[in-house]
């Protein structure tokens, strides 16, 4: 196979990753004369990730939070967009290999983001639910569903608890944005749709190795969040840590255990950056080491940008928050440097504006905590709402989005409780098959 991109006199930017600042970085280029786009991901879509949990908890449908690549660059004739993966990069002849073939570059920018860090844990990454792609979201929510629909039939207290009982661990917006809307659905929905079911049986469990939710937040935005689901009925364990889970009980450092079927980790993040670096790049957690320019540690023509970039500022010695907005940010930046070197000019060093972080608790209730105000609730909420819809790609995502978000507020009713898997000729199931046994194996590696 071959890439198949044209050769031109143009300067070719090859950028890896359609996350919040490959996209933007592309999206700034791709009407620049000087630049040759070659855009490179593994879907054929940008995924708007804050909104998972809603997926998985069938607030919304997947669609509404993807948007096709060839959607933003149709009529861009030097973006050239391919779907493929990306195993590695050889600097010194300027050039990446994908499954697709090799494709040279002038400049190489890594927007490949983070995925789950389970912290080594083997069991974990074996049985734990995952929420990092929404493919991962729309498996929670199937199996979420299809554990009640078991529950129906099963014989025991014992095997009842375990499917209906949900363990999540990680206090960070997801985890407190995931438990929240099981409580709501739990209160609301879920007792309509199985009125054989006692739900004052479920339990769901929050586990948080730290000593608050929220860590980045301030103390007001965590006091109140941890008082939300209190509130909504969720068991929160502070400085607690998941030690083990065999698939039927979960196992914590301090010896006490947890009987559920149902793990959801959201406890970390760790960098995906790409195989054929240099060792002395990779930072803590995975990330590259890259210079307020964002090029990589050693080198002038390969850049890193978001959750992949470890770039320290005086104010972030420990580098940027893994969130949407630094790389958005840095894409939009480098994109203006890329500029200033094609016309010999001197480039300007990055520097982070913070524009807050907030987070949704559940049914009317949030914590907003911006750089010159505080707030929490309902109109926390409202402001929650607005800036996540205004981020979406595509006007008619947000209307789907807006549409959605009131009928469930209306009718107390997520209205996409779909248990949909897809259905796969069987040479097709048996290559997928193999193609996880050899996903799971190189993962525990």
């Amino acid at each position: 196979m071959n890439p198949n991109i044209p050769k031109t006199d143009r300067k070719r930017i090859v950028i890896v990753g359609a996350g919040f600042g490959g996209l933007k970085l592309a999206r700034k280029l791709s009407r620049r004369k000087e630049f040759q786009v070659v855009l490179i991901n593994k879907q054929n879509y940008h995924e708007f990730q804050p909104l998972y949990y809603q997926v998985a908890t069938a607030g919304l449908e997947a669609n509404s939070i993807l948007f096709p690549l060839r959607s933003v660059f149709g009529d861009c004739k030097d973006v050239h967009i391919r779907v493929t993966n990306v195993t590695g990069i050889r600097p010194a002849d300027k050039t990446i290999d994908t499954d697709l073939g090799s494709v040279t570059y002038d400049y190489l920018v890594m927007a490949t983001g983070a995925d789950t860090n389970f912290f080594n844990q083997q069991n974990i990454i074996e049985k734990a639910l995952p929420m990092k792609s929404v493919a991962e979201a729309i498996a929670l929510r199937n199996r979420i569903l299809q554990n009640f629909e078991d529950a129906l039939s099963v014989e025991t207290l014992d095997e009842k608890e375990g499917l209906m009982d949900v363990v999540v661990v990680g206090g960070g917006p997801t985890g407190v944005e995931l438990c929240g809307t099981l409580a709501e659905m739990r209160k609301t929905v879920l007792p309509k749709d199985y009125p054989e079911l006692d739900f004052k049986m479920m339990d769901i469990y929050l586990i948080e190795s730290g000593g608050e939710l929220l860590g980045p937040m301030s103390v007001d935005s965590q006091e109140h969040s941890l008082a939300y689901l209190q509130k909504l009925g969720v068991n929160v364990r502070l400085n607690t840590r998941v030690k083990d889970f065999d698939g039927r009980t979960v196992t914590m450092n301090d010896g006490s255990t947890l009987r559920t079927n149902n793990l959801i980790w959201a406890a970390g993040v760790k960098a995906n950056p790409l195989a054929g670096l240099p060792p002395e790049v990779i930072g803590r957690g995975g990330r590259v080491l890259v210079n307020r320019y964002n090029q990589v540690q050693g080198f002038t023509d390969v850049f890193a940008i978001g959750d992949v970039a470890l770039m320290t500022e005086e104010k972030w010695p420990n580098g940027h928050p893994q969130v949407a907005q630094p790389a958005i940010q840095q894409g939009r930046h480098l994109a203006k440097n890329m500029m200033h070197w094609v016309r010999n000019e001197q480039p300007e060093e990055f520097t982070y504006h913070d524009l807050g972080t907030m987070a949704t608790i559940g049914r009317g209730l949030a914590v907003v905590d911006l750089p010159f105000l505080k707030f929490q609730g309902f109109f926390a909420w409202l402001t929650w709402l607005f800036v996540h819809l205004m981020s979406i790609v595509g006007v008619k995502n947000r209307l789907f989005i807006f549409l959605n978000w009131m009928a469930n507020y209306l009718t107390y009713s997520n209205s996409l409780r779909l248990i949909i898997r897809p259905k796969l000729p069987k040479g097709d199931v048996k290559a997928m098959e193999e193609k996880i046994s050899d996903q799971l194996e190189i993962s525990k590696t």
